[in-house]
């Protein structure tokens, strides 16, 4: 997964840096193929605003937060993020919940054959 860090009108903290990258690994259990996160990240007065991109295959998910404080800002975005990607998962998995494998359906089948012979005879 590539992360990419915009810092506009703040100076570049390590600190803030790994923050970020700590709180997007906790996202990528809800990712399927992850590509591009990009987090921007800026300062107006007291306005402490985040806003994280990403691009996942088929799939674009954004949250923008704004606060008082930039930590408080990053938090909320990621779980803004952490919600958009849960729903896409669980919409996902669920398309899939209805359909048989072919092994599944031919074992099923052949149960059914089983049990008429065993009826007639």
């Amino acid at each position: 997964m590539q992360v990419l860090i915009t810092f506009r009108h703040m100076d570049a903290s390590d600190a803030i840096r790994s923050y970020v990258d700590s709180k997007l690994e906790h996202l990528k259990k809800h990712l399927i193929k992850p590509t591009e996160v990009h987090a921007i990240l800026s300062v107006e007065k007291f306005r402490h605003q985040c806003e994280i991109n990403l691009l996942e295959q088929n799939f674009k998910a954004s949250a923008k937060e704004v606060t008082e404080d930039m930590y408080k800002s990053i938090d909320k975005a990621i779980d803004k993020l952490e919600v958009q990607l849960r729903k896409h998962k669980d919409k996902l998995q669920g398309h899939h919940k209805g359909h048989e494998s072919l092994s599944e359906i031919a074992a099923r089948a052949e149960e059914d054959y089983q049990r008429s012979i065993d009826n007639e005879g």
